[in-house]
């Protein structure tokens, strides 16, 4: 990616092509971290991480020629705001067909930004089995935690004001790859 764009107060600070380096780079550095594919699992939470966590499965198995296990994580009745929520929650289900005991769980979201799904992630996980360690992959980082929950990680690190929005969009949901800074929308 050149420069960064903006159109109407909405700013693309990854392309494609950035998003497909973050995710080549970060594949690498599990693999380098975890010294190779044994006992490694990748799980994605809905929905945008499901989708990071494929395209790095793919990665992976490009540069390793072996497949992991790849499942997908509902936290939904985890949130710690279903009582402030005056909508149903759509439980859409974990989709995880292998035991996690013992596994080095590598966790993916899209972006990071108070730490609070992490955590309901997390209590889902455990929830599952024990895993040996669980490490977590974020394609951004934008800061502004309330919990202590730190990636090991990082496609990029995108300091934001509070009343911004990151937005990332993927091919897959979107029909595009980027991820775009947005000014928070009023009700």
């Amino acid at each position: 990616m050149a420069s960064e764009r903006q159109v109407h107060d909405i700013r693309v600070v990854m392309d494609a092509q950035a998003i497909d380096r973050a995710l080549t780079r970060v594949a690498h550095e599990i693999l380098e971290r975890n010294k190779g594919t044994r006992d490694l699992a990748l799980i994605g939470i809905r929905s945008r991480g499901v989708y990071i966590a494929e395209r790095l499965r793919a990665k992976i198995r490009a540069i390793e020629a072996t497949d992991i296990p790849t499942g997908i994580i509902d936290i939904t009745l985890y949130r710690d705001d279903l009582s402030r929520s005056h909508q149903q929650p759509e439980v859409r289900g974990t989709q995880i067909s292998f035991g996690i005991d013992d596994k080095r769980v590598v966790l993916v979201d899209d972006v990071l930004f108070t730490g609070r799904t992490i955590r309901a992630a997390l209590d889902a996980l455990i929830d599952l089995g024990r895993p040996r360690n669980v490490q977590l992959v974020v394609l951004v980082d934008r800061g502004h935690r309330e919990l202590p929950i730190r990636p090991d990680y990082v496609g990029k690190n995108l300091p934001t004001a509070v009343d911004e929005s990151v937005q990332v969009q993927l091919q897959e949901s979107d029909g595009r790859d980027e991820v775009v800074i947005a000014p928070v929308e009023e009700d």
